[in-house]
């Protein structure tokens, strides 16, 4: 598991502000590197976080070359961020009427924006594993042989994935995340436990 750079702030040792690469404001430079630790944690690029907390914070559209600068990060690492950034739909690519060059501004709806990925990344993840489930179970059925106890806990792991899947769904269509399913799955066992 990936852990949390910490960059400093309140109560750290030196109390001094970090070494500002590019025209970031020393607060700037602490929001973005706090944004891309934890999207970083989260399994995407810190880069990533970094490029799209810029884009908010300044509210403005930027150009790549401006991205490069302040975050002073590669031409090829920009555009590729960038790339992937649009795909993830957390940045949009813009045209000033005055322009000759495209920009780049962040998605404001941080809720939009999270259903947005989850839906990219975490609803593919989770049928994923629904069905590597389903195949285990129909494998362990076929062999035959298989604990009854074994094949009602790969049940209960199959449940617990179709239900995580399915508040995952309502999340993206009503940004509504109803996990009372998921959590069924955990009280029906500690349950049966404490009738033993």
């Amino acid at each position: 598991m990936k852990g949390y750079l910490w960059t400093g702030g309140h109560g750290s040792a030196g109390g001094e502000p970090p070494v500002i690469e590019g025209r970031l404001a020393p607060w700037e430079a602490i929001a973005v590197d706090a944004v891309g630790n934890v999207i970083e944690f989260w399994g995407f690029k810190r880069n990533q976080g970094r490029v799209w907390a810029l884009l908010y914070l300044r509210g403005e559209p930027l150009t790549a070359g401006e991205i490069e600068r302040e975050l002073d990060l590669s031409k090829g690492g920009v555009s590729m961020l960038l790339r992937d950034l649009e795909r993830w739909g957390v940045i949009q690519r813009v045209r000033l009427p005055q322009d000759t060059v495209w920009r780049y501004g962040a998605e404001t709806d941080l809720v939009r924006m999270v259903r947005h990925v989850i839906e990219e990344r975490e609803a593919g993840f989770v049928a994923r594993i629904r069905a590597d489930l389903a195949e285990a179970r129909r494998l362990a059925e076929t062999m035959g042989g298989v604990p009854l106890e074994r094949l009602e806990r790969l049940e209960k792991m199959a449940t617990l994935a179709e239900h995580v899947e399915r508040a995952l769904r309502l999340f993206i269509k009503t940004s509504r995340l109803d996990v009372s399913g998921v959590l069924a799955v955990f009280r029906d066992g500690a349950s049966r436990r404490g009738d033993r």
